[in-house]
């Protein structure tokens, strides 16, 4: 069992990255991706690489206590650089601290702003007004915030960069239990050094605060089916974030839910017994319709009779500017879905997808350790061990990639720590005999990189052969 990420696909990795660059970047010479994002690519793909394998070999040693401090300072820190820069490497180049396109982003930011002036009786009867629960979270922690601070952007993408350190965190806590403390390490530094984690710190968006509460939710969910402690603390709490899910988006929350379920009825560790079970199974049910009263159900139920006219809806609107895009539906990408979003390398006006392409391309190369994953899950008989994360994992994206959004980089976002705590396994696994597949996976992963650039090209009539 490999306790560390081994020097040589480090290396590895890092010359499929530029490999693939330079290949999409000279065959689409003429649609190029701009040398800045080639900059900013370069930088985290070598850093997430070269130190995934350096820190995870000197801290090896470390106690259990040290390594996670080391791991919170380190993350915390390469967060609040970013969330530094990104403000002033924004303002440069849009002219705002927000991305290109901003839409979301400044649409939260402004409407907290508006609300923060108001008492919050006037917040309450505006969100009141809205259709449903979802997205009301975020505007609603933003609204909190503002009132306490002030409508400082800096100061909402520092505690972004603090909620992002503490999820790389309870991520070791979680794979640790889940996997062995070796790859627990593995998936920590992983997550620490993820490109898009730490970008997204940088956005005005509600990824990084729903990407802390998934978190949250699993690593307490987790934990109290594993230990004999069920005092009301812990199953309030674990209740809590799975009820904040669905403020932020309702169909995270009933996969939280169904996950939880699904690792009550497989757990492994015969410490629940059947009437315990039954206990924490009606709290759950009972907590939420009681706080929820008929709107979350309502919604998704909506939700669900709607799937099928979303789905069409979004592949006909994408289509307006791919034409390629209505044949991503979902059961083309169901398949591909534990390695999509694509690394976008060429320029299609998409400069914010340019700015993640660098994590993209590590969610790509490590698909084939996620597929490990589920192998050696299942030939080992570990499976049951591993439900929690596994029917979460499998739960949503199995959604998404039926719902229109199978690609959207944004929506896979729930699901990003885990695939890496997964990939972390995967590569816990290797040996001789599967080291071949890996050694392939290389040639696909450029392949992959050049199809979606062609792909990209190709569906707005820029490129073809």
């Amino acid at each position: 069992m490999i306790s560390v990420f081994p020097k040589s696909i480090s290396n590895k990795a890092i010359v499929t990255y530029i490999a693939s660059l330079i290949l999409v970047s000279v065959v689409f010479m003429s649609y190029a991706m701009p040398f800045k994002f080639m900059l900013l690519g370069l930088f985290f793909v070598f850093s997430f690489f070269y130190f995934s394998n350096s820190l995870s070999v000197s801290w090896k040693q470390k106690s259990a206590k040290l390594f996670a401090r080391y791991l919170f300072v380190l993350a915390l820190a390469l967060r609040v650089v970013w969330v530094i820069f990104s403000y002033y490497f924004y303002t440069s180049n849009t002219g705002v601290p927000f991305e290109w396109g901003a839409a979301d982003s400044m649409g939260y930011h402004y409407e907290a702003e508006w609300l923060a002036v108001h008492d919050w009786s006037y917040a309450w009867e505006y969100w009141g007004l809205q259709l449903g629960v979802s997205d009301v979270g975020y505007p609603l922690y933003l609204t909190f915030m503002y009132k306490l601070f002030g409508p400082k952007i800096i100061v909402i993408r520092l505690m972004k960069a603090l909620m992002s350190a503490m999820t790389c965190v309870l991520i070791y806590k979680l794979a640790t239990r889940t996997f062995g403390d070796s790859t627990g390490r593995i998936a920590a530094v992983f997550c620490a050094l993820m490109p898009n984690l730490i970008i997204y710190c940088g956005l005005h968006t509600k990824e990084t605060e729903m990407v802390f509460c998934c978190a949250m939710f699993l690593e307490r969910a987790d934990y109290l089916l594993r230990t004999r402690k069920y005092s009301i603390k812990n199953i309030v709490v674990t209740t809590a974030f799975a009820f904040s899910l669905f403020f932020f988006r309702t169909v995270l929350g009933v996969v939280a839910l169904f996950s939880f379920y699904t690792a009550l009825l497989f757990n492994t560790e015969r410490v629940i017994k059947k009437g315990r079970k039954v206990v924490l199974a009606i709290w759950m049910v009972v907590a939420i319709v009681v706080l929820a009263g008929g709107t979350i159900l309502n919604e998704v139920e909506n939700y669900w009779n709607m799937r099928v006219s979303n789905e069409i809806a979004k592949r006909e609107d994408q289509s307006k500017t791919a034409k390629w895009a209505k044949y991503a539906t979902g059961t083309v990408m169901a398949p591909m879905v534990f390695v999509v979003p694509f690394a976008t390398m060429v320029n299609t006006g998409q400069q914010n997808q340019n700015v993640m392409h660098s994590g993209n391309f590590v969610k790509n190369f490590f698909g084939v350790f996620v597929i490990f994953a589920f192998v050696y899950a299942l030939k080992q008989k570990k499976w049951r061990n591993f439900t929690l994360i596994g029917a979460f994992v499998i739960g949503y994206l199995g959604v998404i990639s039926f719902s229109g959004y199978a690609n959207a980089e944004r929506f896979h976002m729930p699901t990003l720590p885990f695939l890496l705590a997964m990939a972390a396994y995967g590569i816990s696994q290797l040996n001789n005999k599967n080291l071949k597949f890996v050694n392939y996976w290389y040639f696909v992963v450029v392949l992959m990189e050049f199809s979606w650039a062609f792909f990209k090209l190709g569906s707005r009539g820029l490129a073809s052969f």
